[in-house]
């Protein structure tokens, strides 16, 4: 049958594909519109099969935290570059995936890209009907759920790199609105990898032990001297790289521990997130 303008027209509404790739699949459907949205749809994934390799190194990062300050969630939408992140379409699918995370309350990335949508289609399903319109690979890198006393939040100005930051031990009256911002500024600057010594990965330590020992050795240090010259700087290794040991990029006469005490006694970071995209 003769596909018209009007008929690619009104497919490209459904689906806001382009107008070429909605005439080729009304042609070969045969006029058929939930046929031709079907077609459209499998091109999505043969695209996505193809990139499936490519590095996904732009996008945009978004941060939610709820009224009563107590949960926040953080999403990373990526693609592979910097003109698609900025597509209406590519920002609206990063905003839709965090209503979807709201709305769900969804624990973990796999729940939430099986959330379905009102058609019937999952969050998955949206992304890879997007990278067939797009031409690109499309990817959630990253997304966290936390709930605690209190959360505080922190997007870097290019929307590239968040951090959630979540705090125990609140009191009521304590405001974190300030303390909370800066920390999460630090967390983003300073990228420390666990809150305190006792949350690092073994295997870590392990290697930053052995690393330790073979510098000394290099050095010329004595066999017996090895280990001990290993642990103190492992220890230096904590304080550059966990949260609470670190100095506090403001006041380096604090650390973010004594800052902690000194906003509030008892104050505690039970944990925090960071996603960056390209980082």
């Amino acid at each position: 049958m003769a596909i018209t303008a009007a008929d690619v027209n009104k497919l490209r509404q459904m689906t806001g594909a382009g107008m070429m790739d909605c005439k080729k699949a009304l042609t070969e459907a045969d006029g058929d519109f939930e046929q031709a949205v079907d077609i459209l749809r499998k091109q999505g994934q043969k695209v996505a099969a193809k990139r499936a390799d490519n590095v996904v190194s732009e996008g945009v990062v978004l941060v939610h935290v709820s009224p009563d300050g107590k949960n926040g969630k953080i999403v990373a939408l990526a693609c592979e570059t910097e003109p698609v992140s900025k597509v209406e379409s590519f920002q609206n699918l990063a905003m839709n995936i965090m209503s979807q995370a709201v709305a769900t309350n969804a624990a973990d990335k796999e729940t939430l890209l099986a959330t379905p949508q009102a058609d019937g289609q999952t969050l998955q399903e949206l992304i890879t009907e997007l990278i067939g319109k797009i031409g690109e690979k499309l990817e959630v890198i990253g997304y966290e759920n936390v709930t605690a006393d209190a959360i505080s939040s922190y997007i870097h100005s290019n929307n590239k790199r968040g951090v959630l930051v979540a705090f125990d031990g609140v009191t009521e009256g304590t405001d974190l609105s300030e303390v909370g911002r800066d920390i999460a500024m630090q967390i983003a600057a300073m990228k420390p990898i666990a809150v305190d010594k006792g949350d690092v990965d073994a295997a870590v330590i392990e290697r930053e032990i052995e690393i330790g020992k073979e510098l000394a050795r290099n050095e010329g240090k004595a066999e017996a001297m090895l280990e001990k010259i290993a642990l103190g700087r492992l220890n230096k290794f904590y304080k550059e790289n966990t949260l609470l040991n670190q100095e506090f990029i403001k006041d380096g006469s604090l650390t973010i521990s004594q800052l902690l005490d000194k906003t509030q006694k008892g104050l505690t970071i039970k944990a925090f997130k960071h996603i960056a995209i390209g980082a």
